[in-house]
């Protein structure tokens, strides 16, 4: 590679985390090439610095442009293709998060719904539906803690994730609250919304 050493050991690194990521390790390492360079390059560049051939520099720079994590660059005068990618960290995040899980929670949520739409034809089924419907109902949840978390500006997102540990006070000071007097709570039988001089009129 034609590439610094601290920029080198980056692409290496990614290379190799890519791999495992269920990602080509050629895609990896052009992709973080294009990351922590300071202008964007084009196929021949990217060829150059990391000693690949020519086709798997473009075959890379597709699967990237598929996966939406590179943009498409022209500069006055040069006809060729640049690539880089967003500045922001955040945009990259999101997008890579949005891409994965059309590729991988999607589909899995589709064959979910269908299974569980039949009709078992044996206990054995029967014990499966359950077990699926119990997936089911987790992958939904996290699909729709996504839904609302992917419109967050990126200030509150940041917000969001150094809670940490605090999220579990914030929780008890909510529970604490619907014991207040006037304050609505679920009945422990019917779970409807009740207030104490509503019960006290049951009574």
């Amino acid at each position: 590679m034609n590439l610094p050493p601290l920029v080198q050991a980056a692409v290496l690194h990614f290379g190799e985390m890519g791999s495992r990521w269920g990602i080509n390790r050629t895609v990896g390492q052009i992709y973080a090439l294009l990351f922590l360079s300071s202008e964007p390059l084009h196929a021949e560049a990217i060829a150059g610095r990391l000693g690949f051939s020519r086709s798997n520099v473009s075959m890379g720079l597709k699967e990237l442009q598929a996966w939406n994590l590179v943009r498409l660059k022209h500069v006055p005068g040069d006809r060729r293709d640049y690539f880089t990618t967003p500045d922001d960290v955040w945009t990259i995040l999101r997008t890579l998060v949005e891409e994965r899980k059309k590729r991988e929670v999607d589909p899995t949520l589709t064959m979910l719904r269908e299974a569980l739409m039949q009709e078992p034809g044996s206990p054995e089924e029967l014990h499966a539906q359950a077990r699926l419907q119990e997936m089911h109902e987790l992958i939904e949840l996290l699909c729709g803690w996504y839904g609302d978390v992917r419109g967050l500006e990126t200030k509150r997102l940041v917000q969001l994730l150094t809670l940490g540990a605090q999220v579990q006070k914030v929780l008890e000071f909510k529970d604490r609250l619907t014991l207040l007097p006037g304050r609505h709570r679920q009945d422990d039988q019917t779970g409807d919304p009740t207030t104490p001089i509503e019960t006290a009129r049951e009574a």
